[in-house]
């Protein structure tokens, strides 16, 4: 494989819990935060991962029929912009999805970072959607598609002006891959606790992927 490379926690072909449409979902790894609550612990450490090539990357979402869109995620994705920026521009000579991504920083943050790191703008330049903050466990308010009510959703584009993403209701998709159980979606509340009491009760492994968004 050659060219750079994306340290991958997860990825997931087909989902209609993380934007409108269906979409692919890319969960990167590493965060330097340590949001309380964060329900992917273990994606928060700055380690190997799967290390995947963004031409195979790019690959594996042109695969997926009928999706109109692509959700990144993490992890925080913005310590991979660089990489990130050459898989959109992949993905999207082929066809033109749409993009949203999630982040820590607050968008005022990442304007300041710029000058420092500037595929910080080309990464903001690619994308449609923003929904930036850190995840702040007594501000969820089980509404919309950010975690808790100090993020916000900023359209970089008017290409998904029209959908609400502060107040459609959160679902969430299961699925089974590599023998590991993986939650798509931001969970409404009361969900994660029923998840935990079936997985246990369950005959499905014991190690256990989850996200929240």
């Amino acid at each position: 494989m050659s060219g750079p490379f994306i340290n991958l926690a997860s990825f997931i072909s087909k989902t209609e819990s993380l934007g409108p449409g269906q979409r692919a979902v890319i969960w990167v790894q590493g965060c330097p935060f340590r949001c309380a609550g964060c329900i992917v612990p273990e994606w928060q450490k700055d380690i190997p991962n799967q290390k995947v090539a963004v031409e195979t990357l790019a690959g594996w979402i042109l695969e997926s029929p009928g999706i109109s869109g692509l959700t990144i995620s993490g992890g925080e994705p913005l310590l991979q912009a660089k990489a990130l920026v050459q898989l959109i521009r992949l993905v999207r000579q082929q066809r033109n999805l749409d993009v949203i991504s999630y982040t820590g920083y607050t968008f005022g943050q990442l304007l300041n970072r710029i000058p420092l790191f500037p595929e910080i703008g080309e990464y903001l330049d690619s994308i449609d959607v923003l929904i930036d903050g850190l995840y702040i466990r007594s501000m969820d308010d089980n509404r919309g598609l950010r975690g808790s009510s100090n993020q916000r959703i900023h359209f970089l584009t008017p290409r998904l002006a029209s959908f609400d993403f502060e107040n459609t209701p959160r679902r969430v998709d299961f699925f089974i891959q590599n023998h590991e159980l993986t939650l798509a979606g931001i969970p409404p509340h009361g969900l994660l606790e029923i998840f935990s009491e079936i997985s246990q009760k369950s005959a499905l492994p014991d190690i256990l992927s989850r996200s929240q968004v």
